[in-house]
């Protein structure tokens, strides 16, 4: 017998976490945040944070995310899912994604996005603008569509309104996959999230935490992030060749107006 679904985040952990994370302002906002319940030295860790991934020309980027689901019965299940991303500043991505929740590259080369499902063979090309930050815009206001860890370019952008952050807290020093962190604690309406920055000249995000607060049940995702700034690779990494057996389709538009 299936269950449905009642609770899921439709949204990927790191769209969220980088809705929250456009706070490159944010710490200069004194009227946005009660002093008494945020850390700033989490906020400013959330700025120099930002502000080092928007400063990246090339790098690459692999997300293992659990993802917890609730059933309308209060039974929890796990989605676990693998994103790849490479990105070369300000006009070329790929992103390959592969586990439960299926199979799909997304290719953007400066002119076109692709939409390439393996699981099911078929392909979607359409016209796309000059830069990776107006393609987000697109893809989202045209097709409701997201590419996963895409959000990476909409740190600190000037349209991206900030949360009201009610909470900030530096948990302290730890680590992840054995490099050294600080542990960050934040709250915002219906959404706790904890992200663990490396230390140092790299401040790279290494592992985030997300608990929903609408749902009794409070559904985590969880994603572990593994970085190179340094990635070879060749201009064909973001160009798509169909294969034979593949179907071309058409992506229609968005009219409902809203996200995913």
């Amino acid at each position: 017998m299936k269950h449905r679904v009642r609770s899921v985040l439709t949204s990927t952990p790191l769209t969220l976490l980088f809705v929250a994370v456009a706070l490159s302002r944010l710490a200069a906002q004194e009227n946005t945040i009660d002093p008494t319940k945020a850390n700033p030295d989490a906020l400013q860790a959330l700025n120099r944070m930002g502000g080092y991934l928007r400063s990246l020309q090339v790098f690459q980027v692999r997300a293992v995310t659990t993802s917890e689901i609730v059933l309308d019965n209060g039974q929890k299940l796990t989605l676990d899912q693998t994103t790849n991303l490479l990105a070369k500043h300000p006009d070329k991505l790929m992103a390959d994604t592969s586990g439960d929740k299926g199979s799909k590259i997304y290719f953007f080369d400066g002119k076109t996005f692709t939409l390439f499902d393996r699981d099911n063979l078929y392909y979607a090309i359409v016209p796309a603008p000059s830069t990776a930050a107006e393609l987000v815009n697109v893809l989202q206001t045209k097709y409701n569509m997201q590419i996963p860890l895409v959000d990476l370019f909409l740190w600190g952008a000037p349209n991206n309104a900030p949360p009201n952050i009610t909470s900030a807290i530096d948990v302290g020093p730890t680590q992840v996959n054995e490099i050294t962190c600080e542990h960050y604690a934040f709250r915002q309406e219906g959404l706790d999230w904890q992200v663990w920055i490396q230390q140092g000249e790299f401040p790279l995000p290494l592992k985030l935490v997300l608990t929903t607060l609408t749902d009794e049940a409070r559904p985590q995702h969880t994603s572990l992030l593994s970085w190179n700034l340094a990635p070879s690779f060749n201009e064909g990494a973001f160009t798509f060749t169909p294969p034979k057996d593949a179907q071309k389709i058409t992506i229609t538009t968005d009219t409902s107006g809203g996200g995913n």
